[in-house]
């Protein structure tokens, strides 16, 4: 008799409530929270799955996701709904005409990473609850009737990457916010005062419009600028007292006179040494012929610029352009000339190519670059390659499929010249200069954003000269594809550049993996596949989307390439913190934007038989690029700032990308 009246307990006691939590306890707290405040709106089927539901998402037999925006919500959530729904990851109940305090029991959603309540009705103090949701990531709680202080309990919240809090009734100061992760915050419209904390002051003003605040974006505080006179009475008064206590003997002013004096004259003298060194020096940027004596290019200030932000080129101790090609047309290969592509000599010659006058632009994996100026008013580039060890023949057999290569997206090749001692190329200028320039260079208050519309049509154009290089031939690929090799025109259209030269160089020439590019199957830089340029481009559209340079070695304090680095971001369900914050600004595009993540996903993936072809990688992009024009002529396009209305498609974009398992990705 005992064992089956044990059986019949344990059967009774695991189907009351308290149980381990699952589909079934979700199902029951939705149904309350229908109930409560959307009996009337909410057209749920009882007979189907709760993951069937309008704005129900599962995952693993849980419900994660509950999105009801503006749905005409209506009354206070009760504990026992929401607060039951222990695998939520995100809620969106924005919009609605919820009121009242949050219930107390959103402890108990400890999953949660985004948190939508705007606009509606909820008043009182923040609950203490929410500062125990330590994964949360996004919390817009803007345009509600919350009050009292900023709790600094905030501080336990050290993931929190948005935090929306204007207009509402909040009152007192800003506690001091020390949150590692935040890049959106905003308490506009709130009866604050005081000091702007200091880690808070990269914030821009809007982030504090129409409080009482001080200091920072809002200009300073009273006092903030200087000290007070009251401060500094007693120091100069004392300094004052101690002058007059002692005065300086005749033979002490005498000496002091003397060695100002002389202290004057040393220095009129260095003046007058620096510049005529500085006149001297400027001749020689304005004739090259002096540097044919030197074998030293010249190197403007701007071009000293670039070539210390490209790690330096030969400007400071190689031979130039001009310098190579003289000492080639001088010494022992005297008699051979430039060799333009197509019917024809070319408008210049080496002779040209000397008197021009030169900067260096960069160093690159084959060579160094340098822009020269002919006397006719023509700009070229030229390259100077290096470790190019290969027979005359060959090299021209190679150059010149290079220079036959005609298509509005490659840097057109115009002439080479070869020696045994100087290889020299000559390129159409891009005015531009590269996008890595364009993405790392000067990110202050002066840089003009790179909106959506230039990076995807950069990305497309890439593609199609990516493309065009593949239909050459089953074998034919770029070798280099990195976003220093993509050049950009006056109007910002992409040219792909150094196509071919990876097979001129030796093995050694090229650094493993090409500072996070390479494909980790490529042992050899001249034997590059097609699969693994798609790689690098996958590598340069993650570089498009995050702002992030491949090559920086420590991303995210974890020491992983870029494409690792975005897939662990996606599994933690971060991806609105992928993004470059300057895309973030075009809220109207977020869906392309990660369907352009998704595939540069998808082009890194591990293996070379997981990622597409470069002619389905320009489908995609011009499928996504239609999409964001037709949500365009539909009239959606936003501001910029109405990012600061915590759309929920921050973890739309979660979504999409975990859901779909992107190929390629690692565990």
């Amino acid at each position: 008799m005992a064992s089956p009246l044990f059986l019949l307990l344990f059967f009774l006691l695991s189907s009351l409530p308290g149980g381990a939590p699952d589909l079934a306890s979700d199902r029951s707290a939705l149904l309350a929270f229908r109930a409560a405040v959307g009996r009337l709106v909410l057209r749920w089927n009882d007979s189907a799955t709760p993951c069937s539901w309008m704005g129900v998402s599962c995952e693993a037999g849980r419900v994660t996701v509950l999105r009801l925006p503006a749905v005409g919500l209506i009354g206070q959530i009760p504990v026992g709904t929401v607060g039951n729904l222990t695998a939520l990851r995100t809620l969106s109940l924005r919009f609605n005409a919820l009121s009242g305090s949050l219930p107390s029991d959103f402890a108990e959603s400890s999953q949660l990473r985004n948190l939508y309540l705007q606009g509606n009705r909820f008043s009182g103090e923040i609950p203490a609850s929410l500062f125990s949701l330590q994964k949360l990531i996004r919390l817009n709680l803007a345009g509600n009737n919350f009050s009292g202080n900023i709790s600094p309990e905030f501080n336990n919240l050290t993931r929190l990457g948005t935090l929306y809090l204007e207009s509402n009734r909040l009152s007192g100061e800003i506690p001091e916010l020390n949150l590692p992760n935040l890049v959106q915050f905003n308490v506009s419209f709130n009866q604050l005062n005081g000091s702007i904390p200091s880690k808070l002051r990269n914030m821009p003003a809007e982030a504090f419009l129409k409080t009482g605040l001080c200091g920072g974006p809002l200009g300073p505080c009273p006092g903030e600028i200087a000290p007070s006179p009251a401060a500094e009475g007693p120091a100069s008064g004392a300094a004052e007292a101690e002058h007059k206590k002692k005065k300086l003997s005749g033979g002490a002013i005498a000496g002091i006179a003397i060695g100002a004096a002389a202290g004057v004259l040393i220095i009129l003298i260095l003046v007058v040494f620096l510049c005529r060194k500085r006149r001297s020096g400027a001749g020689k940027t304005r004739s090259l012929e002096a540097v044919v004596v030197s074998g030293k290019p010249p190197e403007t200030p701007a071009a000293a610029a670039v070539g210390r932000d490209k790690g330096a080129g030969e400007g400071a101790n190689g031979k130039g352009a001009a310098a190579a090609a003289a000492v080639a047309a001088k010494g022992e290969a005297a008699g051979k000339k430039l060799v333009f592509f197509g019917s024809g000599g070319g408008p210049f010659d080496l002779e040209d190519l000397l008197r021009a006058s030169a900067e260096v632009l960069g160093k690159g994996t084959f060579g160094t670059a340098y822009k020269a100026v002919l006397e006719m008013g023509t700009t070229v580039a030229v390259k100077r390659l290096k470790d190019v060890n290969i027979p005359d023949k060959e090299f021209r057999e190679k150059i010149e499929a290079v220079g036959a290569m005609d298509h509005p997206n490659l840097v057109p090749l115009r002439a080479y010249y070869y020696s045994k001692d100087e290889k020299l190329l000559v390129y159409d200028y891009m005015p531009m200069g590269s996008l890595s320039a364009l993405l790392h260079g000067n990110r202050g208050s002066g840089r003009t954003p790179l909106n959506w519309e230039t990076r995807s049509g950069i990305a497309l154009a890439a593609a199609h000269g990516i493309e065009y290089i593949h239909s050459t031939g089953p074998s034919a690929s770029h070798g280099n594809i990195k976003s220093s090799n993509i050049l950009l025109t006056k109007t910002y259209e992409a040219r792909v550049s150094d196509h071919g030269l990876a097979h001129l160089v030796g093995q050694t020439s090229t650094p493993t993996r090409v500072a996070g590019y390479r494909a980790p199957e490529v042992t050899d830089a001249r034997k590059v596949s097609q699969k693994a340029d798609v790689y690098s481009f996958g590598v340069l559209l993650l570089e498009l989307l995050t702002g992030k340079a491949p090559a920086q070695a420590l991303l995210n304090d974890e020491g992983v390439d870029l494409p690792r680095w975005v897939q662990s971001v996606v599994r933690e369900e971060w991806t609105a913190e992928v993004f470059d914050l300057e895309l973030l600004r075009y809220q109207n595009v977020e869906e392309e934007m990660v369907q352009l993540l998704q595939l540069a996903i998808d082009c890194a993936a591990q293996y070379p038989d997981k990622r597409p072809t470069i002619s389905e990688v320009v489908v995609r992009i011009e499928e996504i690029r239609r999409s964001s024009v037709d949500a365009a002529d539909r009239g959606q396009h936003q501001d910029p700032q109405s990012i600061d209305d915590g759309d929920d498609r921050s973890s739309r974009r979660n979504d999409s990308i975990e859901g779909s398992k992107p190929t390629g990705s690692e565990n």
